[in-house]
């Protein structure tokens, strides 16, 4: 019989928020299309922009554009969820999709635990290159992980910091930003007085799906944005910190691979090589540990083995360098040849004597063939 005071406790489930299908963002035929004027003699199907023409004219030629995509509003399920599709729709990002829930690529923003069937492509299933354009627009490289995207043409109407805080505000819709230690607590690098932002996000796949909807859209100054990809940063603290969080991110992706009994048993080999106790979890026991945070006590198993093989290398004595020989044959060759000669004589074989070629007969005029010089003859 259970007690009076005993108290019932009632475990409730999290409640899981189902996606609904996804909205068509534009009717068919609702956005219009306006050829780009016509700026120089050819058309660059690279750039795709008219070749020969001033630059200054291809800015002034831009056009903000019509739709814009709000990843709140829009995203919902489509056919790409039941067919396994991974890839995102381009005119999703942009919001002109007028699909909606009968596309066949995904209406959401990617997530960087999916792995791309492909890493040659983006996030919308377009070919990358092995080097950026010139201007540095279109796909991008697979060559370098580009996480930092170069906003230009901002109008600034306030310090730098509010410009900052302008910019995360209209950037961090589409994925989440890296953060520093600069004021505002995230990587947006307003350079001031001079209309450019450089914004870095945590994934590279946030920042495709960035640069695509962002492109000629406007912050709060009814600009229009010249999104492109960002040049490598020239600082060499930054180099470094990048080329770490890649050999971490590797570090993770093989361990994440590997079997965990054999990262395990790499462990305990490699404790056994510097003489460290581990505990049943494969941790350093706390006594390791407190040595090992103690800078002031012995050296370390692998200092004194090295130490070791230094003194020992001292100590013995130079090798010997080999002779050199003083004939034609070398030392070894003798040394040979006086070895099949003692096993010759062992056996009882009677020594082999040369055979003496006999001597030919001189051919042509010779010494005898001259007279003498003594008149008697």
């Amino acid at each position: 019989m259970a007690s009076e005071g005993a108290e019932t406790v009632v475990v409730t489930k999290p409640k899981v928020k189902k996606l609904k299908p996804a909205r068509k963002q534009v009717k068919a035929g609702e956005v219009v299309k306006t050829e780009t004027p016509q700026t120089g003699k050819e058309y660059n199907i690279w750039y795709n922009k008219w070749a020969g023409g001033d630059r200054e004219d291809n800015y002034s030629n831009k056009v903000k554009s019509q739709t814009r995509c709000n990843i709140k509003r829009d995203s919902g399920l489509t056919r790409a969820n039941t067919t396994g599709m991974k890839y995102t729709c381009l005119f999703f990002a942009r919001g002109c999709c007028p699909y909606g829930w009968e596309c066949e690529y995904r209406h959401m923003l990617p997530d960087p635990n999916d792995t791309l069937p492909d890493s040659s492509k983006d996030c919308f299933a377009r070919d990358k290159f092995a080097d950026y354009r010139d201007d540095m627009g279109g796909v991008g490289s697979f060559n370098r992980q580009n996480r930092t995207l170069y906003v230009g043409r901002i109008k600034e109407t306030g310090t730098g910091l509010e410009t900052e805080e302008v910019v995360r505000r209209h950037f961090k819709e589409f994925g989440d930003i890296e953060r520093d230690d600069s004021p505002t607590t995230h990587a947006v690098k307003v350079l001031q007085y001079r209309s450019v932002a450089f914004v870095t996000y945590k994934y590279e796949i946030h920042a495709q799906f960035a640069k695509e909807a962002m492109a000629c859209q406007s912050l709060d100054n009814d600009e229009i944005l010249n999104v492109r990809w960002a040049t490598e940063d020239p600082n060499p603290v930054s180099k470094v910190a990048e080329k770490r969080r890649l050999e971490e991110m590797g570090q993770e992706a093989i361990k994440a691979r590997m079997d965990p009994r054999i990262v395990d048993a790499m462990r305990a080999v490699r404790a056994l090589e510097d003489g460290d106790i581990l505990d049943d979890d494969g941790e350093l026991t706390q006594e390791q540990a407190d040595e090992g945070d103690d800078t002031e006590g012995r050296p370390d198993t692998k200092r004194r083995k090295i130490e070791q093989e230094k003194e020992e290398e001292a100590t013995s004595p130079p090798p010997q360098e080999p002779t050199q020989p003083t004939s034609l044959l070398s030392a070894d060759t003798l040394e040979g040849l006086k070895y099949f000669a003692q096993i010759r004589q062992q056996n009882g074989a009677m020594p082999v004597k040369p055979q003496v070629r006999p001597p030919t007969a001189p051919t042509g005029l010779s010494l005898a063939d001259y007279g003498s010089d003594n008149d008697d003859d």
